[in-house]
């Protein structure tokens, strides 16, 4: 699932996220592993690193805002590429102050989706992050 050097930042630090979420392995090692297999480097590398870090600093925070807006579906028993992709991308969104515009955080998310998870994982994930960004803004509609 190549793409432009964000994207490839961006699922170095899903699939470190997600390593260690089912794993139990330090986020941190496994992001450096993750960075040197998508031979990122420079801002690349340091993106990779912020979003993980962010996404570790901030877990409990989005944890909540997941569970919020997905009620029917327990973190627990969610889909552990569906969890880590929300993670990331809840953490692009509210918690960013690098803030990706929310159209490109969300199609990223819903991109990374499709490529690692279920067939659904792309609507699931799109769902969610839709409502989030609607609760973040205020709006309703």
């Amino acid at each position: 699932m190549p793409g432009s050097p964000r994207r490839r930042s961006r699922i170095a630090a899903f699939q470190a996220l997600f390593e260690a979420d089912v794993s139990g392995r330090d986020v941190q090692e496994a992001l450096q592993r993750q960075i040197e297999l998508a031979r990122l480097s420079g801002d690349g590398a340091e993106f990779a690193r912020h979003l993980a870090r962010g996404v570790v600093t901030h877990q409990a925070e989005i944890d909540a805002e997941i569970a919020s807006h997905a009620p029917a579906f327990p973190l627990e028993d969610m889909a552990a590429v569906d969890r880590n992709v929300l993670r990331l991308a809840i953490f692009e969104v509210l918690f960013d102050n690098r803030a990706a515009p929310l159209r490109v955080a969300i199609n990223e998310a819903v991109e990374i989706a499709k490529g690692y998870g279920a067939e659904s994982s792309g609507r699931f994930v799109n769902g969610v992050l839709g409502a989030v960004a609607l609760a973040s803004s205020g709006e309703s509609q």
